[in-house]
């Protein structure tokens, strides 16, 4: 099918009249209707028309201008890892023809073409020649059959995405490009170039809008492409992820609300960007709210599963007593303690890790814990900072170990090695999927979830390894594990905990907590079963800001809207971080005000411990006050 000139052109003038709405996700939506990740998408267009075809139907229903091939990742390359490279052509002429039949005459049809599977030299072993000429394959397919509009996402390595352009711009001199790239920001940087050094190097391209996609949610995408903005003339697209990803149940699922993820719609409008929608676990159900809220800025023209370890008989050995095996062992259950985590750093320098346990330890906290490459960041060993920790100051270390990053074998290492340098408290998780952090494209491994590692730990305190076999000499860990009291439907959350318990956990630490109701519900779900110490977490909320992200983007948290309303009226970020730890302050005072919780297990804001004792002090003065 050839081009349509008139087609092109009226893309070119919608584009500068009004703010386009784009689809949300393809994949995630073909993994939310059921396709597991091991399929090659790209291919669902030869063997499952019908559902390719009604979720371009759903998102042309919901109001999207702009559908979005299922042309991802059809490049020579890329399909040849599923051993489809010779069905390239057949594959990326269904996907624009589905999209094309269910976009009608009144959507446009965006060619989609991603990074390939390894970057290119000197980066990676691609030349510059072989990933151009991949992108030209596949763009003189899609332009034969129609595409209005080429759009070239989730690129994380400039030179790839010069490339793709590149190619694009030798089978067509005037068709539409959008460019679009994935930024990650760690805290105050980039992994890789910033917004700025983007918009720099495309503005020298031959591009029609430049964008970014994926990886980020709503809030700290519109910082980016407010960045963006500023360097470049070139309109400009943002299409965020629904939040961040959170496994629920094996499925890896994304719970940001259509409103949450409308209101952004609107803010991107207004802040200048043409073209909006959505990217990872975004929805059609997202998209008509979109819509109905893009309507009031301007109006629309038209794991793989392992069994349970299962210890033999020969070889058992008793556990040891919870207090013999280390003071915070002896501690929990007979003293309300409190127990701060610390980020590990990303460097090598550990010092103000360390100086901040020693601060922590003189104002009377009892424990401090260090988690395991949260949100899937890389930093320095959550085992090799506890060892510096306890080295040099006279507290509780607890470390986090998670179940992403090593193997079976790699894991009982690990834990024989950490009980043989005096580690003796450890926080059991599954961990965060790799895709939320800084390398996304590192593999997740997740041999055991939570459940599962609570119980080979304790097979390890019981003289059995983790396949089964006597040892001949045991561990003496105290079992920690976690747990979400806000998490729904709440009967999914009890019955996982009651499991952690069989499996033997000795301790848990809840999600962050900020309302009395959710804790209490819990406390009394769980009644039935036996009895561990319970500590509540509770995280100081910074600003009115920082409770939307929270609540939005981070899994596993839930920040009621009374509480995100508290924090709004304060007039100012000052005000805001004084009560957010007032708010901390009541969940602190009442947690020590309820039978069966044992302690607090609090997280400093951005790092600053200060915040956690500001949070303590508030409560004591106001008991010395009650006293008096």
């Amino acid at each position: 099918m050839p081009l349509d000139e008139t087609m092109t052109e009226t893309f070119k003038e919608a584009l500068h009249q009004r703010a386009l709405l784009a689809d949300g996700a393809v994949g995630t939506e073909i993994y939310r209707r059921g396709v597991f990740i091991n399929r090659c998408f790209d291919e669902l267009s030869l063997s499952q028309p019908d559902l390719i075809r009604s979720i371009h139907e759903d998102y042309q229903a919901a109001g999207a201008d702009i559908i979005t091939t299922n042309t991802y990742g059809a490049q020579e390359l890329r399909l040849g890892q599923y051993g489809l490279a010779e069905k390239q052509e057949s594959i990326v002429r269904a996907g624009v023809r589905l999209a094309r039949e269910a976009a009608g005459p009144e959507c446009f049809v965006a060619g989609s073409m991603g990074p390939l599977p390894h970057l290119i030299k000197p980066s990676g072993p691609i030349s510059a020649a072989t990933a151009r000429e991949n992108y030209r394959q596949q763009a003189e397919l899609m332009l034969d059959e129609g595409v209005d509009v080429f759009v070239l996402e989730t690129f994380r390595q400039l030179g790839m995405l010069e490339e793709a352009v590149g190619a694009v711009r030798a089978v067509s001199s005037d068709i539409p490009i959008i460019a679009s790239f994935a930024f990650k920001p760690v805290r105050h940087y980039f992994v890789g170039p910033t917004p700025e050094e983007v918009s720099a190097a495309v503005a020298t391209w031959d591009v029609d809008v430049l964008g970014t996609n994926c990886v980020n949610g709503p809030q700290p995408m519109l910082e980016i492409v407010e960045r963006m903005q500023v360097s470049t003339g070139i309109p400009v697209c943002a299409m965020p992820n629904a939040g961040q990803p959170e496994q629920v149940d094996g499925r890896t699922l994304f719970l940001a609300s259509p409103e949450y993820m409308a209101e952004y719609a609107r803010r991107f409008v207004q802040a200048g960007v043409r073209i909006v929608g959505g990217c990872c676990g975004t929805t059609p159900e997202m998209t008509r709210e979109m819509r109905s809220f893009l309507e009031s800025v301007e109006p629309k023209r038209r794991r793989i599963e392992v069994k349970p370890v299962a210890p033999r008989q020969a070889g058992i050995m008793d556990e040891q007593p919870l207090p013999m095996r280390s003071r915070w062992g002896s501690r929990i259950g007979n003293e309300f303690a409190i127990s701060v985590e610390l980020d590990a750093p990303r460097g090598l320098d550990a010092s103000r890790c360390v100086e901040g346990a020693q601060l922590l330890a003189d104002h009377g906290v009892q424990a401090i814990n260090i988690a395991d490459g949260p949100r899937a960041t890389a930093r320095m060993s959550a085992l090799a900072l506890a060892m510096q920790v306890e080295s040099a100051v006279d507290i509780d270390v607890i470390v986090h170990y998670c179940c992403r990053d090593r193997n079976l074998l790699g894991m009982q290492m690990d834990l024989l090695g950490a009980h043989s340098l005096g580690i003796r408290n450890v926080l059991c998780v599954t961990g965060d999927p790799p895709k939320m952090g800084n390398y996304p494209d590192a593999t997740g491994v997740f041999d055991l979830d939570s459940v599962q590692l609570v119980r080979a730990v304790r097979n390890l305190n019981c003289g059995i390894d983790f396949g089964g076999d006597p040892m001949g000499e045991q561990t003496q860990f105290v079992i920690g594990c976690g747990c979400n009291p806000a998490y729904e439907p709440l009967e999914h959350e009890v019955e996982k905990f009651r499991r952690k318990l069989e499996a033997g956990a000795e301790f848990v630490f809840s999600q962050p907590l900020y309302e009395p109701a959710i804790l209490e519900r819990f406390l009394e779900a769980i009644r039935p079963f036996p009895h561990i110490p319970f500590f509540v977490g509770i995280l100081p909320l910074a600003s009115s800001k920082n409770a939307e992200f929270l609540h939005n983007e981070v899994p596993g948290m839930s920040v009621p809207k009374p509480i995100r309303a508290r924090l709004a009226k304060a007039a100012g970020r000052d005000a805001q971080r004084r009560e957010g730890i007032a708010i901390a302050a009541d969940t602190l005072r009442h947690a020590r005000s309820l039978e069966g919780i044992s302690g607090a297990y609090i997280f400093p804001p951005f790092g600053r411990y200060s915040a956690v004792l500001d949070v303590i002090n508030l409560v004591e003065n106001a008991e010395v006050r009650a006293e008096i």
